[in-house]
């Protein structure tokens, strides 16, 4: 026994030698999560929705209670005699019942109406948490993306402050230049610290998005930060809005719920059935009796809850207008703004940003030879600086508008399905149709 212990002991300490490394490298890995993945976690985990979600469970339980029968009464008595000389004694049993006529199924159809409403709330509430999750993943990856600008720029400026040193220890800079840029150096270790300030805030502000415990406190975000051209048709998106918006399918079940609770509103007006069977035995005698009573509705009808579901029904009409406009100018918004987006990032690419790097090149180049002046080299780092930052801008905007695309649509699938209806409406034309 001694023998097999001691020869495991080697081979366990060389396994966890071995093994060691492997688990601290894993447990040092920041986990990275990209887009898709973070909208995932975040329908999943994100508290505020978790909470939405069981208004879906309150609603089927009061379609529990719709379904309900009236329950059974029953009733009993029992008289002693006066004196024990004088008789036996009195002795009753009464069973009663309500019947609905027509009432039960009009609750629980309405209370499945219900239901439904409620279901798709939630569902533009997972809309809403989805676009919030997007926009914030894009802050993230801005502020990393500002962050490695600010530490190449910092970087580059360094390089050029140790220049002006050395010119100025030479004698080809004065101090008075030397000293402007040294000073300058101050606004670039700023912007690093503001942007690391940024990327921290981004990354906690999408962490509670996400649900806090969801992701560990390192995490990180992967995913290409550049701008997705998209060329969508303003019509298309509207249609696809039309089948995908849980708020309008809401606003339309809304109408639904609306009827449904004007017809319980006219059948509650009809009066209930009671049967009864009673029991009773005194002096002897046995008697059984069996009677049916019905309200006669000749004052109270039901006026008041049937006119009242009347105007709910109106105001559902409404509603459902509302949001359908509501619908239709949200698409037309985000679709000119993704439209104004690709064309200001299309400035960009044709050439600006080449032009901002070629001049701040010249001016470096031309300035280590004193070939340029400090101040025409300064000239030249702030412009590209503020070049780069607003192309950064730029990106950001247009990721942001392709969100807003997706959210006023519904759905998150875009390209599949404007696609798929561009395909339809090339081959419903080119037959000499319409698209649908």
């Amino acid at each position: 026994m001694k023998r097999r212990i001691a020869g495991s002991v080697p081979f366990a300490l060389a396994c966890a030698l071995f093994a060691s490394p492997v688990r601290s490298e894993a447990a040092t890995k920041p986990v990275r999560i990209t887009l898709d993945e973070a909208i995932r976690i975040a329908l999943q985990h994100n508290h505020n929705l978790m909470a939405n979600r069981t208004a879906i469970e309150q609603s089927r339980a009061q379609e529990i209670t719709a379904g309900l029968r009236p329950n059974p009464v029953l009733s009993g008595d029992w008289q002693p005699p006066p004196k024990p000389s004088e008789g036996s004694s009195q002795r009753g049993l009464g069973l009663s019942n309500d019947f609905e006529l027509g009432k039960r199924g009009r609750r629980i159809q309405a209370a499945r109406d219900a239901t439904d409403v409620t279901r798709s709330q939630v569902g533009d509430s997972e809309r809403g948490l989805a676009f919030q999750v997007a926009s914030q993943f894009i802050n993230v990856q801005l502020a990393e993306s500002t962050l490695e600008l600010s530490q190449q720029n910092l970087k580059s400026f360094q390089n050029a402050v140790e220049i002006s040193e050395y010119q100025y220890r030479a004698g080809g800079l004065s101090e008075n230049d030397y000293l402007k840029v040294k000073l300058q150096l101050l606004q670039f270790e700023t912007d690093v610290q503001q942007a690391q300030l940024a990327r921290a805030q981004a990354l906690a502000d999408l962490r509670q998005l996400l649900g806090y415990e969801s992701v560990p406190p390192d995490y990180d975000v992967a995913g290409p930060f550049d701008d997705q051209p998209l060329k969508v048709d303003l019509e298309d998106l509207q249609k696809l809005a039309s089948q995908n918006r849980p708020d309008l399918r809401a606003a339309e079940q809304g109408l639904a719920a609306a009827d449904s609770q004007v017809k319980l509103a006219k059948v509650n007006a009809r009066p209930d059935v009671t049967l009864s069977a009673n029991y009773s035995n005194s002096a002897g005698i046995t008697t059984a009796i069996l009677g049916v009573s019905v309200p006669i509705p000749v004052f109270d009808r039901n006026q008041g809850e049937v006119a009242r579901t009347q105007s709910v029904r109106t105001q559902a009409q409404q509603l459902q207008a509302e949001v359908l406009g509501q619908v239709k100018t949200d698409v037309r918004d985000a679709y000119e703004a993704l439209q104004t987006s690709d064309r200001v990032a299309g400035f960009y690419r044709s050439g600006y940003l080449e032009v901002a790097q070629k001049s701040l090149a010249i001016s470096e180049f031309a300035y280590r030879r004193g070939a340029a002046s400090l101040l025409d080299f300064l000239d030249a780092e702030r412009s590209y600086r503020a070049t780069q930052l607003a192309w950064r801008q730029a990106i950001a905007t247009h990721l942001l508008a392709l969100e807003q695309v997706r959210q006023a649509v519904g759905t998150r699938s875009l390209n599949q399905q404007v696609e798929a209806r561009s395909a339809m409406r090339f081959m419903i034309d080119s037959a000499g149709g319409e698209c649908p």
